[in-house]
This record gives structure tokens, C-alpha cells and sequence, in this order.
């Protein structure tokens, strides 16, 4: 792994590195984590988050699924592609062409926050899997003022040099990060704590992050939501400060065939503070290797 430019001296204890590797597609140089036997699972991890936000998931899952995790562009260990490949149909466009050159088909597609919004895409775009879950998804546009005004500011701010070195720099003391995450609603571990703190130290990550929010439009994807065919499980953390869990419910009214499930005092990063959750939903269909 010592042939990609970051991973030598950043990678030192990444969860689960020992299944990492890199593969060309779509011009990307992307991070993917590939263990397991059996029905093959997507994970697909939310703005500003990398594989590692899967640490828990995969030795639960891996026993009985294939699973493949990867960093979306320009997150964690994956390259930047250009800007206008950092929407939500350039994002599903390259992940589709990755998936065909790792001969992935997935049978489940699993998004956290953003994550869900690629997957549902990668489904309407003609992925046929057996079962879509969006954890927390970010399905609908904000309502109101913050709608209007997100995408503009976050446009302003990713077009400035400095934004993200300055961020970088803000993520070296750890009460910021700390308090970013206890914002989410969630309770992570101190390696929780510190994995999100290398990733905002690094202004690479945090460019992504920011142009990655500046391109994703969801008015136009809302518009299209009804015509999923698919089975559509939306999981609601009742304690998730960023995704209202009332947005599973919403989703439900345009898709009346899609299932809620709410998972009690989590917070939006509900699946690594109870992984064993997500991998209870999995295990009717586990199909020990």
C-alpha cells in the first residue's frame, strides 16, 4: 500500500487496512476495503466521513456477506476528481464505472446521510439490487431560508483558497472535533473521536467535504424519488440532530412501499455506536461463507 502518496505515514492503524487496496476507474484513484463471502453489500459512508465509519459494521458482516466499502471522491484515502464530477450524478455515474471494474454487483446497497442519496441513485440509474438501506439518508432538500441558502454558501466557501487549510487547522484541537460530533447527536469512542479528527486535519478531505456540499442539489432528485423501485428500508435514528428523523417519514409518503425503522437514542452516526443493528437487519437474508 506504500505506493499511494498519503498512505504510508496516514494510514498507521486505519481500522480494517490489512483489506485495503486501490484501483484506477472513472480517472479516480479510490480506497476500497473488499472482505467476505456471499451476497454482495455496498457501503456507501456520508460527507466527510471515510471507511472508517464502517469499523464496526464489517467483522459483523463479513462472516456472511461480500462486502465492499470505499472512500467517496476526494474523502479519506480516494482522489479528487474534478469539481463537476462531485454532484450526485457524477458521484453515482463514477461509482457505477468503479463497481463494473471491480466486477461488484451489489444485492444490498447501504448509505449513511449522503451515502443514501448515491445509492438511491445508483438504483433509479439502473442498479437493480435486492434491498436499499438509507441510514439517517439526506433524501429531501433542507425546507425553508436554510435550503435556499445552503448550496449558495456552501459554494462561496469551497471557493475560497484558505477555507479548508483554516478548517484543517481548526481540527487540531480535539474539543472541536469533539464538539462537531456531539452536534450529530451521536456518543462515539475515543478511536471514533480520533479517526474524524485525522480526516478534518487534512485539507484535502475537508475540500471535498466542502465542494462535495456546494454541488449536491436534492430538488431535483426528490422530484425523482417516487419512481424507486426497489425495496427501500429507511432507518430513523430518533436522537440525529442533522437529519430530522420526521425526513424517513416524509420519504414514506412519496414512496408508500418503503419500510421505517427507527432506532431509539441514537444520534446520526447511529450505525458506529450500535453496528449491531444494521447487521440484525441483514441477518435474515446472511448466507454464512
Amino acid at each position: 500500500m506504500t505506493d499511494h502518496p498519503i498512505w504510508g505515514w496516514d494510514a498507521q492503524g486505519w481500522p480494517h487496512a490489512e483489506h485495503s487496496r486501490f484501483r484506477e476507474a472513472a480517472g479516480i484513484r479510490w480506497h476500497l476495503q473488499r472482505l467476505g463471502r456471499g451476497p454482495k453489500v455496498l457501503l456507501l459512508h456520508g460527507t466527510g466521513a471515510a471507511t472508517h465509519t464502517w469499523r464496526g459494521v464489517l467483522p459483523l458482516l463479513a462472516p456472511c456477506f461480500e462486502v465492499l466499502a470505499l472512500d467517496l471522491p476526494g474523502h479519506g484515502f480516494t482522489s479528487m476528481p474534478l469539481p463537476s464530477r462531485m454532484g450526485i450524478g457524477g458521484m453515482a455515474a463514477d461509482i457505477a464505472t468503479l463497481l463494473e471494474a471491480e466486477g461488484f454487483r451489489p444485492d444490498i446497497l447501504v448509505g449513511h446521510s449522503a451515502g443514501a442519496v448515491i445509492a438511491v441513485r445508483l438504483a433509479l440509474d439502473g442498479l437493480a439490487p435486492r434491498r436499499i438501506l438509507s441510514i439517517n439518508g439526506a433524501l429531501l432538500p433542507l425546507s425553508g431560508p436554510a435550503g435556499q441558502l445552503f448550496a449558495p454558501i456552501a459554494r462561496f466557501l469551497a471557493g475560497l483558497p484558505f477555507v479548508a487549510p483554516f478548517l484543517a487547522w481548526r481540527a487540531a484541537d480535539r474539543a472541536t472535533v469533539e464538539r462537531l460530533l456531539r452536534d450529530t447527536g451521536s456518543v462515539l469512542d475515543a478511536e471514533g473521536v480520533e479517526l474524524y479528527a485525522r480526516l478534518f486535519r487534512r485539507a484535502g478531505h475537508v475540500q471535498a467535504t466542502l465542494t462535495m456540499m456546494a454541488r449536491w442539489d436534492l430538488h431535483g432528485f426528490r422530484a425523482e424519488l417516487p419512481r424507486l423501485g426497489a425495496p427501500l428500508t429507511l432507518i430513523a435514528a430518533t436522537g440525529d440532530r442533522t437529519i430530522a428523523p420526521a425526513t424517513a417519514r416524509e420519504v414514506q409518503r412519496l414512496l408508500p412501499h418503503a419500510e421505517v425503522v427507527e432506532w431509539p437514542g441514537l444520534g446520526h452516526l447511529a450505525h458506529e455506536e450500535r453496528p449491531d443493528l444494521l447487521a440484525a437487519l441483514l441477518a435474515p437474508i446472511c448466507e454464512p461463507a
